[in-house]
């Protein structure tokens, strides 16, 4: 931790630093991370300002907004705090994280700060490697997240990359630094906690010094990227002028190249969404680019057309057709509107984008298709069938996309779900019984952190 707190005094004096804000949410790295600046604040007439977001969602967080206040005031660090008064419905963390790094550039902004401290650590940055390895990523996406990574117009600084949890623990308990515990980091309800309890034990156990190994392949991916990052603008200039390829001259480049330029022409047209964007996707645009047909076309989510014409391939946005569908629910379902459907995991929200089922009330295996013109479901806490076109006008569905919303029914096809909308009367609450559990969320890119 020695080297942690030299190179942040070296680092801020050589840039000449003013002021910083610091995400704190009063957990033992992010206090650990706080008192260090406040040495430094004396040190170098620093100024920092401590930046607390309360989630809302634990009885604990009104509690540690006092606690961080109050640590502040005793150290003479600027606090400022904000409350998440509610979320989307589709992805709580994705939701929690916007909304967190929103308000952390609004407080930047408000002082004129340089800098954005967070405090992950060596465990964080291997949990995200691993997760992204089982979930599939990029190169980039593997090699987790920079030390420090220049941000608009600002700097993010995560100092303790190289450091562990028990070395953050041991710095707090021969410093006396307060903290406060996060009863949600121990529910295995979560993938990262899955990890951080029962995968990163075994790792350490194997080579206590595992940690390093991660960063060293860590920066080493990032190298890479940024390699071939630098030769792939190169090739952007001729190849893919505004965004559309130019076949002739793509055949002429190596796999690699071709796999990035499609990346590129995708994250271009799907920006924040591209996380509904997969490898098979891919896999079939460069299928069409290298095929002997003069003319094709492929359908992407949220009514994205690849089109392949003669000597050039671009993408367009499609008009909504009407196209039939129906397929078993996989343990991972992607839809052609960018959302997925996932069976397994449970969570403390009971919203229209949860369902819990008892599989003995109901048909085996499930599927999800569209809508049919008589389709009715018995809503749960109502008498009576409702029709769901109905439940899609109530809930402002546009007209062209009603169509094409995703139904979940059993294998008798009895409607048991709209998804983000309404659940039947087979939905089971918390405290009744379930063995089946479906989640609707919008894919929206890697937000771990």
């Amino acid at each position: 931790m020695e080297d942690v707190y030299l190179f942040l005094k070296k680092y801020l004096k050589k840039n000449q630093i003013k002021t910083v804000v610091s995400a704190t949410s009063g957990g033992p790295d992010s206090m650990a991370l706080l008192y260090m600046l406040s040495k430094l604040q004396k040190e170098l007439s620093l100024h920092v300002i401590c930046a607390h977001v309360n989630h809302n969602i634990r009885k604990e967080s009104n509690e540690e907004v006092l606690f961080v206040e109050k640590f502040c005031m005793q150290n003479h660090i600027t606090f400022e705090y904000m409350k998440i008064k509610e979320y989307k419905n589709d992805n709580f963390h994705n939701d929690a994280r916007e909304k967190r790094y929103a308000y952390f550039e609004k407080i930047i902004k408000k002082y004129h700060a340089e800098i954005l401290l967070t405090a992950h650590h060596a465990d964080d940055l291997m949990e995200t490697i691993l997760m992204r390895i089982v979930r599939g990523s990029t190169l980039k996406g593997y090699s987790g997240f920079n030390k420090i990574l220049d941000y608009k117009d600002y700097q993010i600084i995560r100092p303790f990359i190289e450091v562990t949890k028990d070395e953050i623990l041991t710095y707090n308990k021969e410093h006396q630094i307060p903290f406060v515990i996060d009863s949600s980091n121990f529910k295995d309800v979560y993938t990262r906690n899955r990890f951080r309890k029962y995968i990163l034990p075994l790792l350490k156990k194997e080579d206590p010094s595992v940690h390093q190994k991660f960063y060293k392949m860590s920066q080493t991916l990032l190298e890479y990227h940024l390699y071939i990052d630098h030769v792939l603008k190169e090739k952007i200039k001729n190849i893919c002028p505004f965004s559309k390829i130019n076949i002739d001259l793509y055949k002429k480049e190596d796999l690699l190249i071709q796999k990035e330029l499609i990346r590129y022409i995708l994250e271009q047209k799907y920006q924040e969404n591209i996380g509904c964007i997969t490898d098979k996707h891919t896999h079939l645009i460069r299928e069409i680019i290298l095929s002997s047909k003069a003319n094709a076309s492929i359908s992407l989510p949220n009514q994205i057309r690849g089109i392949k014409a003669y000597h050039t391939f671009f993408l367009e946005e499609s008009e909504l057709v009407k196209k039939d569908f129906k397929q078993v629910l996989e343990d991972r379902t992607l839809l052609a509107n960018g959302y997925c459907i996932e069976i397994g995991k449970d969570t403390f929200l009971n919203n229209n984008f949860i369902c819990r089922l008892n599989m003995d009330e109901i048909t085996m295996p499930l599927y999800v298709r569209n809508r049919k013109t008589a389709d009715k479901m018995v809503v749960k806490g109502m008498q009576g069938h409702q029709k769901i076109s109905q439940i899609l006008i109530d809930n402002k569905i546009d007209k062209m996309k009603r169509d094409l919303y995703p139904i979940v029914t059993d294998a008798k096809d009895c409607i048991l779900w709209v998804p983000g909308l309404k659940k039947s009367q087979f939905d089971k609450s918390k405290g009744e019984k379930y063995d089946i559990i479906l989640t609707y969320y919008q894919l929206k890119g890697e937000n771990d952190e």
